[in-house]
Order: structure tokens, then C-alpha cells, then sequence
């Protein structure tokens, strides 16, 4: 009978272990689901015509995890016969821009090598690259961007490419997420070229539906009706939902005015129906600043004015949920978050 003893608790013990190192698991997939972090995202990371080139240094010195967005060139200068994918804000290139390469992975490479080194802390992904933006129209480019991705495929988060698309698989977890736009381009290169049971490397956004001009007329401030603008549950390549601050507030940040009740209501039924349909959201771009900061290349038109206006807005986005903040504010934005 006290050798069944013993062996009951030694049982009870493995079991209890495998428990909890089921459960540890369980709990460090969960920490990066739609909802469960609210972070920077480094809006427009990369240089315009090599000035700014400071951008990502900048991001990544905030900490992580964070969001960092770049748009990406097709550039046939100054060898026309060796195109390359470099990052620029626009289609057309003077030959001197940076190279994907070099501006992201050469940056986090020490970041990404030390994470991996260390294993997942449920932390990761450490790094959210928003590739929103792919100009031009070579198709040599979109190849060009997947097989380098796939250099660093140990690096990113992946997914099996299912034989339904509405089913949705997990992600293997890795330090580097990648997402991309949702258009019919993204789709073809990125889904699918990709052969069923074959791995995702980036992630697309969601499909939504423009309201008619009499829906949005009759639009309640408060709870719009979200089921008409995006009526697609996230799929195994569609999982993050990408808004302009406008859809918050109409007037666009410049002429945003109070920050209200109704407005905090409306942005929260946006973050509560993404979360509930599967995807992440992310809401562009949150900036406060003088004008003397135009000089940084941060854009008039997303400026509430103040920094106080858009403090106000973080600090909403971070009580509503919001998963990714868009800001040119790096440093700012990461401090709020972190105060609060």
C-alpha cells in the first residue's frame, strides 16, 4: 500500500508538471492574439531620399515588442539589369535608397540572433513589420520580396497554408511577424503561389466593404454597424484589420476637435468587433507636434496639433484595446504607454 502511495505521488507530481508546462505554453501563444498587447507602431520607419535614415534605430531603441511600418520599391537604378527591393515613400527611385536588406534585417539582426538565442519569454513577436505599401509593378518585385523573406523564414512567425482559407491555422511563433496589405496583388504573391501544406511568411488584411453614401448618412456615431464593413471572420492569410484615424473621427486630426464619450464608444466598438472577428487592428497615424517639426518629414495632415490632443488619443487607443498605435511620435508614444 505505500509503494501505491508513493506512486500515486510521484503521478500526481509529473502530471502537475506537465500541467503547468502545458499551461505556460498555452499562456505564452496567447500573450501576441488580437487584444492581448497594445503597442507602438513606428509609423513611415525608413527614410525619404536617404534623410530620416535614423528611423528604425530610433524605433527599436523604445523597446519591444513594437510595430514597425515600411514601404517598399521596385528599383532598377542605377543597374537596370539588376533590379532590387529597397524602401522608399513612392514608386520611383534615384538609385541611392536604401536597400530592404540592409535598412531592416542588417538593423535587427542583433536583436532577432539574441532572442532566438534565448527562446520566447512570451514576448515575441518582438517585431511587427507592417509592409502596408509595395510600389510598383514589376513582377519581378513581389518574387523578389518572398524569396528574400524566405532567407530569414527562421526568423518569422508562420502559418500551413490550409486547404480552406477560413480555416485559420496557428502560428509558429518566432521573433519577426510580418503583415501586408489585403489587395489582389498581396493575394496572388503572397497566398496563392503558396502550395497547400507549404508555410505563410506574411500575413494580408482584411477585406472591408465601403459603406453607401445613405449608410454612412445614417451611421450612429456610437455604434456603427460594423457587421456591413467588414463581414469576413479573419482567414489563415487575412488577420489584421488597418484603419485611418478618420474612421474615428470624421473631421480627420486636424480638425478633430474634443476628444468625446461618443467618440471613445465608436472607436471602441471598432476594436471590440476586430477582436471578435479574429484580427488584429492598427489605427494611423496618432501624431501632436508643432509646426517646426514638419522638419522631422512628419506629415501635416495627421497632426492634432498638440501634444497634449494626441496624448489624450493614445491614451484612449490604449484603454480600447487598439493592437498596433501608428505614430511618428516614436519616443513619445512609447513613454505614454509605458506611464500608463
Amino acid at each position: 500500500m505505500r509503494n501505491i502511495g508513493v506512486w500515486r505521488g510521484v503521478f500526481g507530481i509529473a502530471l502537475f508538471g506537465a500541467c503547468v508546462s502545458l499551461c505556460g505554453r498555452a499562456a505564452e501563444q496567447a500573450g501576441f492574439e488580437p487584444g492581448r498587447r497594445v503597442l507602438l507602431d513606428a509609423h513611415n520607419c525608413y527614410p525619404y531620399k536617404t534623410l530620416y535614415a535614423d528611423r528604425v534605430t530610433r524605433a527599436l531603441a523604445t523597446g519591444t515588442p513594437l510595430g514597425i511600418e515600411m514601404d517598399l520599391a521596385w528599383c532598377t537604378l542605377p543597374d537596370p539589369a539588376q533590379g532590387r527591393v529597397v524602401v522608399n515613400h513612392g514608386a520611383k527611385c534615384g538609385g541611392n535608397e536604401f536597400a530592404f536588406r540592409e535598412y531592416f534585417f542588417d538593423k535587427v539582426k542583433p536583436l532577432i540572433e539574441a532572442a532566438l538565442k534565448e527562446g520566447n519569454h512570451g514576448n515575441w513577436p518582438l517585431v511587427t513589420l507592417n509592409i502596408n505599401d509595395m510600389r510598383g509593378e514589376d513582377p519581378a518585385f513581389a518574387p523578389a520580396v518572398w524569396n528574400l523573406l524566405g532567407e530569414y523564414e527562421s526568423w518569422l512567425c508562420t502559418a500551413v497554408k490550409t486547404e480552406n482559407p477560413a480555416e485559420v491555422s496557428p502560428l509558429d511563433v518566432k521573433p519577426v511577424l510580418v503583415l501586408t496589405s489585403g489587395d489582389d496583388k498581396a493575394v496572388k504573391a503572397f497566398y496563392d503561389s503558396v502550395p497547400v501544406g507549404g508555410k505563410l511568411r506574411l500575413f494580408g488584411s482584411a477585406r472591408s466593404v465601403a459603406p453607401s453614401k445613405d449608410e454612412k448618412a445614417q451611421e450612429s456615431l456610437e455604434a456603427p454597424d460594423l457587421s456591413k464593413v467588414l463581414p469576413e471572420k479573419a482567414s489563415n492569410f487575412r488577420r489584421w484589420w488597418n484603419h485611418s484615424w478618420v474612421d474615428i473621427e470624421k473631421e480627420g486630426q486636424r480638425h478633430a476637435g474634443e476628444w468625446t464619450p461618443q467618440k471613445a464608444a465608436r472607436l471602441k466598438a471598432f476594436v471590440d468587433y476586430a477582436h471578435k472577428m479574429g484580427y488584429w487592428v492598427r489605427f494611423y497615424t496618432l501624431n501632436g507636434h508643432g509646426m517646426t517639426e514638419l522638419r522631422n518629414g512628419w506629415s501635416p495632415e495627421y497632426n492634432f496639433g498638440s501634444l497634449e490632443a494626441a496624448k489624450i488619443r493614445w491614451k484612449a487607443a490604449r484603454e480600447a484595446g487598439v493592437d498596433f498605435i501608428a505614430s511618428d511620435q516614436y519616443e513619445a508614444l512609447a513613454a505614454a504607454l509605458k506611464s500608463n
